[in-house]
């Protein structure tokens, strides 16, 4: 048996992990979309480290883009298997795969009009037309071959592999998921963590460990880090409300992942406001598919922790408010640029690198009176990442802006556990797993992250590299 690691390998987006049998049967983990610039990843999502029409099954962990991205290209380009996951996961999956199609869609039309207006004036340039990785008619048949699952249960997928989905606590319908695989008469479990989520963080349940195996995949993204406490979390979001909607009479624009970080942060401004401390001022929530996804989340009440529950017994809607708005159409959103009054406005992506987003920026970050709240990671190489990183100029639709507004960043709002969570999460591990592969880390982290696993007892840690294999012995 063989692994190979086909992305989120030294990096956090691109997930794929493929696993090949003695017998050549093949078994995919995630199917992720690279999001960034790095130039030693230009054609990443374009190109596969394997034939797709050779893969044999899919298991998905959750649905964000960076696991799920590519599966319609991976469909189109000749896989005829099976896709598993949670419920929860294919639900979010039919919008989300659909909303980065769009994207994909536009993206390449933008591309293409300002190519040929630059062909025009210069006969001789060798730029190529854009296509889209896929369209929204390919996302059609991708989801008929999706297989949902509940969490807690063995499930035979075929005479010799079993699937075990743990909830993982990062978003809705996220999961760990084990493999029970018999071969030459002996059997192996692997483990693959997925995103590990946070415990004691609202709205999902605490992660749930997964049973000790042979062998182990785990994220790593804040392997060097700790995370700021939940009371902590919420005195710092509420000075910055104040600060910038009610004393300098700015806008807050906060980028967030359409599912997951947007709902923990309407929640917790629908906390804030039934205690009658949020401020009364408009709030805006500008994404379509954030929308969408706030809907998915009211039908699937099996991912909720207790406390929700509770909470729900005196807020029937926990995902809304007096001061909210919910804006799907593009006009309404335009709108928002044009209104002087101060304001909060929630919209994606998270790492700002596609979306309503950067509109948003385009228009409120040269004005100093504004503030930018980053609440999640962003990669080295996407605008989120570098305007985290104190860029004083960026570049948004041809042209450079300065940052003048202010930028803060809460940690503290990210759905990935930090070092010591993970470690937690993984404990039940060291005595059974022969080796454990880190991956969806930047390097530095997983060097750190690496350090303190093998002080906790763990005897072979692996930080891969793209497209490196090991034998599973």
């Amino acid at each position: 048996m063989k692994i190979k690691f086909c992305g989120a390998a030294r990096s956090v987006t691109g997930s794929a992990h493929l696993i090949t049998l003695d017998n050549g049967f093949k078994i995919l983990l995630d199917c992720g979309l690279y999001q960034g610039r790095r130039k030693d990843m230009t054609n990443f999502n374009e190109n596969w480290l394997f034939k797709p029409s050779s893969i044999d099954m899919l298991v998905l962990s959750h649905a964000h883009i960076d696991h799920t991205g590519r599966v319609p290209k991976l469909v189109k380009d000749g896989f005829k298997g099976n896709i598993y996951s949670t419920h929860a996961t294919r639900s979010l999956c039919a919008i989300m795969l659909l909303d980065s199609a769009k994207i994909q869609e536009s993206d390449a039309e933008y591309y293409n009009k300002r190519l040929a207006k630059k062909k025009k004036r210069n006969k001789k340039s060798k730029k190529k037309f854009r296509t889209p990785l896929y369209t929204t008619k390919d996302v059609v048949p991708t989801m008929d071959k999706f297989v949902g699952m509940p969490y807690g249960r063995w499930h035979k997928v075929s005479n010799d592999i079993e699937i075990l989905f743990k909830d993982a606590g990062h978003i809705l319908g996220s999961a760990s998921v084990t493999l029970k695989i018999i071969e030459n008469g002996k059997t192996k479990l692997i483990g693959f963590t997925g995103d590990i989520g946070r415990p004691n963080r609202p709205i999902l349940r605490d992660p749930q460990p997964l049973p000790p195996v042979d062998y182990l995949i785990s994220e790593s993204t804040y392997g060097d880090r700790l995370h700021e406490t939940k009371p902590k979390q919420t005195k710092k979001f509420l000075e910055i409300i104040k600060e910038t909607c009610v004393k300098n009479k700015g806008k807050l624009i906060i980028p967030a992942f359409s599912v997951g970080r947007t709902q923990e942060i309407v929640h917790m401004m629908d906390q804030l406001e039934n205690a009658g401390l949020l401020p009364k001022i408009p709030i805006y929530v500008d994404s379509p598919l954030a929308v969408r996804a706030t809907q998915i989340f009211g039908a699937h009440p099996e991912c909720y922790d207790d406390d929700l529950n509770e909470y729900m017994l005196e807020d029937s809607n926990p995902f809304g408010f007096n001061e909210l708005t919910y804006i799907r159409k593009v006009e309404l959103s335009k709108q928002l640029n044009y209104k002087p009054e101060p304001c909060v406005i929630v919209s994606s992506s998270g790492m700002m690198n596609a979306g309503r987003i950067k509109h948003h920026l385009f228009n409120n970050l040269e004005d100093s009176k504004n503030t930018l709240l980053i609440v999640g990671y962003c990669a080295p190489d996407t605008l989120g990442g570098s305007i985290k990183a104190g860029a004083e100029k960026v570049k948004l639709f041809g042209e450079w802006k300065n940052v003048l507004a202010k930028v803060e960043t809460m940690n503290s709002f990210s759905a990935h556990a930090d070092r010591k969570e993970m470690i937690n999460f993984m404990n039940n591990q060291p005595k059974k797993v022969k080796k454990l592969f880190l991956v969806h880390g930047e390097l530095e982290a997983q060097e750190v992250f690496k350090k303190s696993l093998l002080e906790s007892g763990f005897k072979s840690v692996e930080i891969p590299d793209l497209s490196q294999e090991f034998d599973l012995k």
